[in-house]
């Protein structure tokens, strides 16, 4: 089954074809730091550090203040694990299994 998002097309897919070359996180940290301002990239990462938490079954307040992410960064991230496409739990569980 293959998935359809709005932001497909190719320029996208040549994107995500150049991330998956990338071989170890001294490669992510070079291509990410060129491509991606400081900024973006923390805000990414705390995204998926909320999304860990909200796993764990963590409060929006312990949340907000384990991470210093707002509450509607917290709802939305939510939102997305409930209703989304399922690319945090897919990526959730493939960290489960890595740290087994």
């Amino acid at each position: 089954m293959s998935y359809h998002s709005k932001m497909k097309n190719p320029a996208t897919d040549q994107l995500f074809e150049a991330i998956l070359r990338l071989e170890s996180i001294e490669e992510c940290y070079r291509f990410f730091d060129d491509i991606c301002t400081i900024k973006e990239i923390r805000s990414l990462a705390q995204r998926l550090q909320v999304a860990k938490l909200l796993e764990t079954s963590k409060t929006y307040s312990e949340i907000e203040e384990l991470t210093g992410a707002s509450t509607a960064t917290i709802c939305r991230i939510n939102k997305c694990l409930n209703y989304g496409a399922d690319g945090y739990k897919l990526i959730l569980e493939r960290i489960k299994e890595g740290d087994a």
